[in-house]
């Protein structure tokens, strides 16, 4: 997995790389085929924002989240793109249970 974090209007200390990194962990050990991670973090007033773009095989993914601290945005951040990988992985897990079952009760 390719990691890229950087900063709009913000300097990504190693506090703040160390606890992204540790979050997206929990999103790759859902998906191993997680290939590609950008993230950017970005402040605009009070506004503290959290983008991701996730690029897994076959779908990319993007996800944001804005809270007045900037931890609590990445906590959201994290929550909305693991639920995300999740769907995709069980679309991708679930493509053709259904047509073995409809083949034997037609017989």
């Amino acid at each position: 997995m390719n990691l890229k974090i950087s900063g709009h209007h913000l300097e990504i200390t190693p506090a703040i790389h160390d606890y992204v990194t540790g979050k997206l962990e929990r999103v790759t050990r859902h998906f191993d085929n997680v290939i590609d991670v950008n993230v950017i973090l970005s402040v605009d007033k009070l506004k503290q924002k959290a983008e991701v773009t996730v690029h897994l095989s076959g779908k990319d993914v993007f996800v944001e989240a804005i809270d007045e601290d900037l931890y609590a945005a990445v906590d959201v951040l994290v929550d909305k793109l693991d639920r995300q990988v999740q769907k995709h992985k069980q679309k991708v897990q679930n493509h053709h249970r259904g047509q073995k079952i409809a083949h034997i009760v037609q017989d």
